[in-house]
């Protein structure tokens, strides 16, 4: 099962909250805005999703 992070770059504040509470480093600040450069790292913990305090953040299963 692979995974795939996506943000919402309209509900994205840029606090940082995923980057520090992913455990597989996907996310890094691009433009002030989190971008997942290391979507194919994602796990599927959904850790990122669940704590993003805007909900910019779903993460979808891929086939």
């Amino acid at each position: 099962m692979a995974f795939n992070p996506i943000v919402d770059k309209e509900k994205c504040t840029g606090c940082g909250t995923c980057i520090n509470i992913c455990p597989v480093n996907v996310f890094e600040l691009k433009d002030g805005k989190s971008e997942p450069v290391r979507a194919k790292d994602c796990i599927g913990c959904k850790a990122c999703e669940v704590n993003c305090p805007t909900g910019a953040i779903k993460v979808e299963e891929k086939e």
